[in-house]
């Protein structure tokens, strides 16, 4: 169906649309091209507005017309995140070693290795290849009769020494 134009006594197909309000993108009038023009060049957005309001308008439309909301609002996405980044959830900070810890320059997977030998981050890598010959022993699967379990343990073992024989000892 064909929309006749909104303009008084024009009996043209209006094709192009026009708002009816402001404030209301649903709600068009369809005018033919001759009216758009005129209505174009009329249309002013802010007529009927303070300065104090046009002001706001353009102010807010830098945040895209959303609510923001301060730094210290409790609400805030990136104080929710920074609270979050202070969690302590191996007890570094707590740790007396803190010092020693933060010198230390392991990666995480070194000290994912450490934690799979049982050893402390401030090992020698002498003390390092002695637990790692001791698990073997222990874990190898001729001394548990193929055991498909300790065959298992025996390689995170054998990563974990991979892993720390890369970067601690080269630190020796």
């Amino acid at each position: 169906m064909k929309n006749i134009c909104s303009w008084e006594n024009c009996k043209e197909i209006g094709e192009y649309k026009a708002p009816v309000e402001r404030d209301n993108s649903r709600n068009f009038r369809y005018y033919c091209l001759e009216h758009i023009k005129i209505f174009n060049k009329n249309w002013n957005y802010f007529s009927n507005m303070s300065e104090d309001e046009i002001e706001f308008f353009i102010k807010s439309d830098l945040t895209w017309h959303k609510p923001t909301k301060s730094f210290s609002s409790s609400e805030n996405f990136f104080k929710i995140l920074w609270n979050n980044t202070l969690e302590d959830k191996i007890s570094i900070f707590k740790n007396s070693n803190f010092k020693d810890f933060k010198k230390s320059r392991l990666s995480e997977k070194d000290r994912q290795a450490l934690e799979v030998l049982g050893l402390n981050y401030g090992v020698k890598w002498a003390d390092i290849q002695k637990k790692f010959k001791g698990l073997v022993k222990k874990y190898h699967p001729d001394k548990n009769q193929g055991n498909k379990k300790y065959e298992d343990i025996l390689k995170k073992i054998t990563l974990a020494y991979s892993q720390l024989k890369l970067t601690v000892s080269k630190e020796k």
